[in-house]
């Protein structure tokens, strides 16, 4: 009898433990490709809890969140020939999770490379002006190549942000003087419309004076006004032979 128990009390271990092998749970971000005796399950596994046939059946777990990878920096020579380093991050997820187990051997890996040779062939096609002042639409572009070409892999790259771009000290120092050369040629332009702008006005100040001299001799008046509020200095003033005539023609009338 002891043998029998032994025997049977083993057997229900083994069974317990093939039960337990069998029931798998999955959460709600993850799926599972399932291999029966190497052949592809039709369908996906999962979420919540399901059974399994041990030894026959093999699971692999896919996660269907986002993945968020820094691209490293790559040495990209711009259309003009100029050599810069750039680096981006990439988002994407897995959108069939069949297809990613299947079709590519590591799926993280494969669309790490093939976003590091995709973000210098594109910039590669555009001048550094390009790569500074459009970064949205070759982000966009990048993020469209990238999306095709994973695409038979079921890869969704949803945004790809390039997201530094470092230019040597030379390009630096030049840029730094075209950016110089920009501000003074705008303060320029400003000071001269300035200019243009008060001697407008003078000449119409100065037509109004020669149409009606009464005006040169009240700006006469206010200017002594003006200068006589000011006593720590002598100021030889020229008077108008005008003004003289008006003032003695004013006298004589008396």
């Amino acid at each position: 009898m002891s043998e029998i128990s032994v025997g049977l009390g083993v057997a229900v271990a083994f069974l317990l433990i093939l039960v337990f092998n069998s029931i798998k749970i999955l959460p709600e971000y993850e799926r599972g490709v399932v291999f029966r005796l190497g052949r592809l399950r039709p369908f996906e596994y999962g979420p919540g809890i399901f059974l399994l046939i041990p030894v026959a059946d093999r699971m692999i777990r896919v996660p269907l969140r986002t993945v968020v990878h820094d691209v490293p920096t790559q040495d990209v020579i711009t259309r003009d020939n100029v050599s810069v380093k750039v680096n981006a991050v990439v988002y994407f997820r897995v959108i069939n999770p069949r297809k990613a187990i299947v079709e590519v051997e590591n799926y993280h890996y494969a669309t790490s490379q093939l976003s590091q040779t995709m973000l210098r062939s594109v910039l590669g096609q555009h001048e550094l002006d390009e790569l500074l002042s459009q970064r949205e639409r070759l982000n966009a572009k990048l993020q469209e190549d990238l999306d095709r070409d994973t695409d038979p892999w079921g890869i969704k790259v949803s945004k790809v942000e390039v997201k530094h771009v470092d230019l040597p000290e030379t390009m630096q120092r030049a840029m730094a003087k075209q950016a110089e050369a920009e501000r003074e040629k705008r303060a320029k332009i400003i000071h001269a419309e300035g200019e243009l702008q008060a001697s407008e006005k003078l000449a119409q100040a100065a037509d109004i004076i020669g149409r009606n001299p009464v005006t040169l001799q009240l700006r006469y008046l206010q200017t002594l006004t003006e200068i006589a509020s000011e006593k720590n200095s002598t100021i030889l003033f020229p008077v108008p032979i005008e003004l003289l005539r008006s003032l003695g023609s004013s006298r004589e009338g008396r």
